[in-house]
């Protein structure tokens, strides 16, 4: 029976490490299913199945369990960049300045409630500077897992070994008592937020489709006219859209009893049907200028048109606008709307095409399938994942995440660290690969499958590093202080910063809960929160504040150690 017990003990056995893993991540997303009223906090449990098998004394070595928790995250951060990327920039813009000013003022508060919460607990002036110093910096320590900023700790390491050389303190162990409940105290944050301010998942969700559906600008609407404006005759359609200065597709137009797609030189007549596609809200402008709305069984008219939905799958079609393929003059067709992310667009001329969009096109069915063949429309090749584009991203993150930025007057430069540059660089990817040539789409099922592993690896890893010494600090020396302070530094900014944001910002609380993540860098409460939401608002909110907040977090750990310790 040695095979067997070198399985179970021999950490530096492969099999006992991928043993080892396996239970873990299997009994914690299997506990995680358990719900209590109607909570469950799923792939989370993780973290709490690593603890106790760390504690029983199943682990791995350092190096490995090291390699597989970043790996793991860099995994799961990358795949959010992905996700969110292409509607990353457009969120900055209407709601992001004022999201990041929301973080802002909660690490702010996070770091005031740990040098208060010092002051108050640890502080003797009796006590000889470097023992006040000392337990300063376990506190910062303790602000890193409570807010579960493993790279915050490192750059925290990093400056007390600048500062107290061989005798720097051990922060990891702060970080360790801080860091379960500073999971717990996010989720709990989120769920308070929820009772206090009496919110109703249906109603957040139906006020996010209500949003969605209420742009005008991107929804499209179809109709008929007949033109009746005298001021038409004779004109083209490119003649009448350049003076109305509204943008819209003619799909089909019947002019003596004939259908026939229309070009943009196509000449307007008195009484033609029009077959119209525009932007909601440019569609009372071009009633009131063509003519009123009339029915017509296009279908049963002399011309055999078809519409059919197109799969863009051809990568060199990644990022062309609609306007520079000329479909209705080259081609004889017309691009009527976009399905993409689950939305229906107008097929403005300026919109750039993405692989994965899903095109509306009328015309001869001919020439439809010439643009279907064109545009690749096939679903098997979308299948295949584009592992390319992912690794050579991750690449260029790592070293993004590990450039050193030096600021004047302190001297260990920051970095954005394994999980900021990534990101960064997913965000960049997955909005602007296109232009250089990198094809960003991964199918959502892929994209959540690695983003799943990929936090199943960090969370197992986090919780067996901290389960192997976790009980001997919080039941000796100042352990159970550690955790109820952590909490504390966890919870109040928390709950200060999101009852502003929903009472006074009226807040959407999926977007609150992916805002309340991202700015404390907390990757389970953002799987908590996806899994609450139906939509990908959580993540879109995370991902908005993520880069600033973990830049702020790395700093402010650093400065706490280099500016009040030294």
């Amino acid at each position: 029976m040695e095979w067997l017990k070198s399985l179970l003990v021999s950490s530096d056995s492969v099999a006992h490490i991928i043993l080892l893993y396996a239970v873990v991540i299997s009994a914690g997303i299997g506990l995680g299913r358990i719900k209590l009223k109607g909570i469950s906090l799923g792939v989370t449990f993780v973290l709490f199945a690593g603890i106790l098998a760390g504690h029983l004394g199943f682990t791995g070595t350092p190096d490995v369990l090291n390699f597989v928790q970043d790996f793991g995250l860099i995994l799961f951060v990358y795949c959010i960049g992905l996700q969110v990327g292409p509607g990353f920039f457009a969120s900055l813009k209407v709601g992001g300045i004022k999201l990041n000013l929301l973080a802002c003022a909660l690490i702010l508060l996070n770091v005031v409630c740990c040098i208060g919460l010092f002051y108050l607990v640890f502080y003797d002036g009796h006590l000889p500077q470097r023992e006040n110093s000392t337990n300063l910096a376990m506190m910062v320590g303790v602000l890193c897992g409570a807010v579960t900023n493993t790279p915050g700790l490192g750059a925290a390491t990093e400056a007390c070994q600048q500062i107290f050389g061989d005798v720097a303190p051990s922060i990891a162990n702060g970080y360790a008592c801080a860091y379960p409940l500073g999971v717990m105290g996010i989720i709990l944050a989120m769920l308070l937020l929820r009772v206090l301010c009496r919110i109703s998942l249906k109603k957040e969700e139906e006020q996010i489709q209500h949003e969605q559906a209420a742009n005008p600008h991107a929804v499209p609407h179809r109709m008929t006219l007949r033109a009746v404006n005298p001021s038409l005759a004779g004109k083209t359609i490119l003649q009448v859209r350049q003076f109305l200065g509204r943008d819209f597709v003619c799909s089909r137009i019947l002019q003596s009893g004939h259908v026939s797609i229309p070009t943009r030189d196509t000449v307007l007549h008195i009484d033609d049907k029009l077959f119209i596609t525009c932007a909601q809200d440019d569609a009372e402008a071009i009633v009131a200028f063509i003519g009123p709305e009339e029915h017509v069984e296009w279908d049963e008219q002399d011309v055999p048109f078809v519409s059919k939905q197109i799969l863009v799958t051809q990568p060199r079609m990644n990022g062309k606008t609609f306007g520079s393929l000329h479909f209705s003059s080259v081609y004889g067709v017309n691009v009527t709307r976009i399905r993409r992310g689950g939305m229906n667009l107008f097929a403005d001329r300026h919109l750039r095409m993405q692989v994965g969009d899903k095109l509306v096109v009328v015309g001869p069915e001919d020439a439809v399938d010439r643009v279907a063949s064109m545009m690749g429309n096939s679903v098997k090749s979308l299948d295949t994942p584009n592992l390319a584009a992912i690794f050579v991203g991750i690449l260029v993150g790592i070293i993004f995440g590990s450039i050193p930025f030096a600021l004047p007057g302190v001297p260990t430069p920051v970095k954005l660290g394994l999980a900021g540059g990534p990101l960064i660089v997913a965000i960049l990817v997955g909005r602007f690969g296109y232009k250089a040539k990198l094809v960003a789409y991964t199918t959502t099922s892929a994209n959540l499958m690695l983003r799943e592993v990929g936090l199943a690896l960090f969370l197992a890893s986090v919780g067996v590093k901290a389960g192997a010494t976790f009980a001997e600090t919080v039941l000796q020396g100042d352990g159970l202080t550690y955790v109820w302070c952590g909490f504390l530094i966890t919870l109040l900014p928390a709950l200060i910063v999101g009852l502003v944001a929903r009472l006074r910002y009226k807040l959407n609380y999926f977007t609150l809960m992916g805002f309340i993540a991202g700015s404390t860098t907390n990757p389970p409460a953002l799987a908590f929160a996806n899994q609450t939401a139906a939509g990908d608002s959580p993540s879109v909110g995370y991902s908005t504040v993520y880069p600033l907040s973990m830049f702020l977090r790395i700093l402010t750990a650093q400065l706490i150690v280099l500016l009040l310790c030294s």
